[in-house]
């Protein structure tokens, strides 16, 4: 279990996907902390920071000393420990995404895209409107403003298509590096009609700069939540400066 990444994230992650896949149903107990250290290779201090970090996530109980049990109705959680896209995401949730582009067309930039995507005002660009499905239910209205290049790539794939990201990495299109701002708004019409929520409802907003590996912009995006249906996650670490450090790496 050797990588940059501590032992305990790694044996939390193989935990959190053991649950989210079902394997432990609600009201379960976790295996004792003595037989996670042996399946691991770890120590007994190394599964208990695993599962203090399952803790905060609202995955399991907190009672020290006991064996865990997980908690019902957990919410999906999204880590920002690594850039992933929506649909595979799910995928590792169990889930089936899904996604339709109910309106794509090509606009001028105004100051705030062109902003996020280094572009002169008034550029030709391509905005997307589109709602995301977990299993059939619609969980999220997605914005995303592409350059021009990109957008036209993003215009010729089937309304239905499930990933837009898998699609453009096979015309070299990679999403490396993220920016991530979350915050709450109000939904608007297309909201209220896409997710078929009531008008004002308060729902959480990702807004996402993405860039390629060179660091040149490929989205501008502002994702809408139901609220229940995703939590997101942060890992801090004194271990690394802020300065400098590219998002997403250890």
């Amino acid at each position: 279990m050797s990588s940059k990444s501590p032992l305990y994230r790694k044996v939390a992650a193989d935990l959190r996907t053991a649950i989210a896949a079902g394997e432990y149903g609600s009201g379960a107990r976790l295996p004792a902390e003595d037989e996670l250290a042996r399946r691991y290779g770890v120590s007994r201090g190394t599964v208990r920071q695993a599962l203090a970090a399952l803790r905060v996530d609202g995955l399991v109980t907190s009672r020290r000393g006991t064996r865990r049990v997980v908690l019902g109705g957990a919410t999906r959680l999204q880590s920002f420990a690594e850039l992933s896209s929506f649909a595979r995401w799910a995928r590792s949730l169990g889930e089936e995404p899904g996604g339709k582009t109910v309106s794509i067309e090509p606009a001028a930039a105004n100051e705030e895209e062109a902003h996020h995507l280094q572009l002169p005002v008034g550029q030709r660009v391509f905005k997307v409107l589109r709602v995301r499905t977990l299993s059939g239910a619609p969980v999220m209205v997605e914005r995303t403003t592409y350059p021009e290049r990109i957008g036209e790539l993003v215009a010729a794939m089937p309304s239905d298509a499930v990933s837009h990201t898998d699609q453009l990495e096979l015309h070299g299109v990679l999403f490396t590096d993220a920016q991530h701002t979350i915050d709450v708004v109000l939904a608007d019409a297309d909201d209220v009609r896409l997710l078929d929520c009531p008008a004002g409802q308060a729902l959480l907003r990702e807004r996402r700069r993405s860039t390629d590996p060179a660091g040149a912009p490929v989205e501008w995006s502002q994702d809408r939540y139901l609220p229940g249906t995703v939590a997101f996650t942060v890992h801090n670490s004194t271990a690394a400066s802020a300065l400098g450090r590219r998002f997403g790496e250890e």
